[in-house]
């Protein structure tokens, strides 16, 4: 079995980098398909992140809403953020939590993971829970921007269903929580 699904593997035939930001850099490979034809990918290279689920002890989600350029909306998300180079995914998440809402958790569950986009991006969430709350300072520089939210648990599927959370890593991430009957 593994023999056939790497035999269907695209094979790289060349890599170029074309752009490269702050936050991700974009490469144009050439592949040749299993089929012998050659075609090209784009390629968004972002570094790996947490997206983190948290409740606190009245059984709230706590939620940041923030702009987002990207689609020039106010969006309703679960607190996450990139992993800085030698730094364990834990680590990040006290850290984002810290920065974000003002709280850091006395308890962190790892829940899984995701790639956010796969067809375009190297992107992978490591989902978490943090729970267990004790309040910090924000830490942020840019945290006049973020309005943290406090919603009860129970509220969040018919939020979801709404189209009020609209934000994949949001729901892929709340969705776990709820499917595990987690608190």
């Amino acid at each position: 079995m593994l023999a056939r699904r790497e035999a269907k593997m695209e094979k790289t035939l060349s890599s170029q980098r074309i752009f490269e930001g702050r936050a991700v850099k974009l490469r144009i490979d050439t592949v040749l398909k299993p089929g012998g034809k050659s075609t090209t990918r784009e390629i968004v290279e972002h570094s790996d992140c947490v997206a983190v689920v948290v409740l606190d002890s009245k059984d709230r989600v706590i939620m940041v809403r923030q702009y987002r350029k990207a689609v020039d909306k106010f969006l309703l998300e679960i607190p996450a953020g990139g992993i800085e180079p030698g730094e364990q995914p834990v680590e990040c998440v006290r850290r984002e939590l810290q920065e974000e809402i003002g709280y850091l958790p006395n308890r962190v569950e790892r829940l899984g993971g995701f790639y956010s986009a796969p067809g375009y991006c190297t992107e992978y969430l490591h989902l978490y829970l943090a729970t267990h709350l004790v309040p910090s300072q924000r830490m942020a520089e840019d945290t006049e921007e973020i309005e943290v939210v406090r919603i009860p648990l129970s509220r969040i599927p018919d939020m979801i269903a709404s189209g009020e959370i609209c934000d994949a890593k949001s729901i892929a991430g709340l969705l776990r929580v709820i499917s595990l009957g987690l608190r």
